[in-house]
């Protein structure tokens, strides 16, 4: 895991409310300050990042909402990397059991998360966790199976 964290050249922060409509919008958000720092709507990078933060704001809204709390999003942009921060207030973490059988309605989030990022964790916080998720920019190294998971997650065709 990479526990170090670059300089950032670019940092974004935004609270939403812990609801379904609180994650669409961190989605929406994210896409449009990477299409700002010049990361076009329909990149690779830009359509990697909608799909990780849809992921994480999902698992916060579903799993890590406490009443009353929002939850975070923090992207940083470095020479190299996307990391994408996913906080929420509750710090128990869900059980990650693998692969979920085909005829399971849910558990491939983080499947999803691990298949698109080059890296990604849970991180203890003073209150909750934050799931970070970083992501190579363009130009520098990608891994096929990578470039594989995105068309399948992007287009809805499996890659064998």
């Amino acid at each position: 895991m990479n526990t170090e964290i670059t300089t950032p050249t670019a940092e974004f922060t935004q609270r939403f409310t812990s609801i379904r409509r609180g994650a669409r919008l961190a989605r929406h958000l994210a896409v449009h300050q990477l299409d700002a720092w010049g990361y076009a709507y329909g990149s690779e990078l830009s359509d990697t990042a909608a799909l990780i933060v849809a992921e994480l704001a999902a698992n916060a809204v579903t799993h890590g909402r406490v009443p009353a709390r929002d939850f975070e999003l923090r992207l940083r942009l470095t020479e190299t990397t996307l990391r994408i921060e996913v906080a929420d207030a509750r710090g128990e973490r869900a059980p990650m059991t693998g692969t979920p059988s085909p005829d399971a309605e849910a558990g491939r989030g983080l499947v999803l998360v691990a298949a698109l990022a080059t890296d990604w964790g849970v991180a203890d916080r003073q209150v909750g966790k934050t799931v970070w998720a970083e992501c190579a920019l363009p130009g520098n190294r990608h891994s096929s199976a990578n470039a594989d998971w995105h068309r399948a997650a992007t287009t809805g065709h499996v890659v064998s």
